[in-house]
């Protein structure tokens, strides 16, 4: 069985659906997860100044109470799988560059290792994405070599492998993420629950009976 999953570093339920998704998949050994880049907002500038209640406040047009809010809520959805999402000191940004990097180490075997860390920099440890040094030792902590990553990042390498997924995710029709699609044939988006994957991998299994 395969899984596709569109993702990008600063979604919030995209970390958390990964979670559902590895919690579904623990007693099976069967199946090859890949991940596709996808850009949450294109516009966004290299990195937003101050608060994130702020920021979601203007981009998706509510109150900045209401953003506190919904900042709320998706934490305490982080914590029910252990994941310990700090906004007060996240640093938000453009992701085009780490989705770059990411693409040349999914060409090394290391996308799935660099797109855990990239999510874990950006939400519990506040680093931000868009600064070549730490971009250089995330992905020479998963293997990667350091030349051919300063390389990578003084350059418009892997642009077209970021925007190959984007254009496979508008063609599925794909408006959000996370998106799964399992084994071709079932589409899911949002952060699922574990429940919803276990069942989706018995109709699959059923189905090859």
């Amino acid at each position: 069985m395969k899984i596709e999953v569109w993702s990008d570093f600063v979604c919030p339920f995209c970390y958390i659906g990964k979670r559902h998704l590895e919690a579904a998949l623990k007693d099976r050994s069967d199946v090859e997860v890949e991940f596709h880049s996808y850009e949450l907002d294109p516009s966004a500038p290299e990195k937003v100044d101050g608060k994130m209640e702020d920021y979601f406040a203007e981009y998706k047009g509510m109150s900045v109470e209401q953003a506190q809010s919904m900042i709320l809520q998706v934490t305490q959805m982080a914590n029910n799988v252990d994941l310990d999402y700090d906004y007060d000191a996240i640093q938000h940004g453009n992701t085009l560059k780490p989705h770059r990097l990411f693409q040349f180490a999914k060409e090394q075997g290391k996308g799935n290792e660099f797109m855990e860390l990239a999510k874990k920099a950006y939400f519990i440890e506040g680093k931000w994405l868009n600064d070549d040094d730490f971009l250089v030792h995330l992905a020479t902590s998963v293997g990667l070599d350091e030349t051919r990553v300063r390389d990578v990042l003084a350059s418009e390498a892997y642009l077209d492998a970021v925007r190959l997924d984007q254009a496979q995710a508008a063609e599925i029709g794909i408006q959000g993420v996370p998106f799964f699609v399992i084994d071709k044939q079932y589409g899911l988006s949002g952060a699922q629950p574990i429940e919803i994957f276990e069942q989706v991998f018995a109709d699959i299994d059923a189905k090859k009976i």
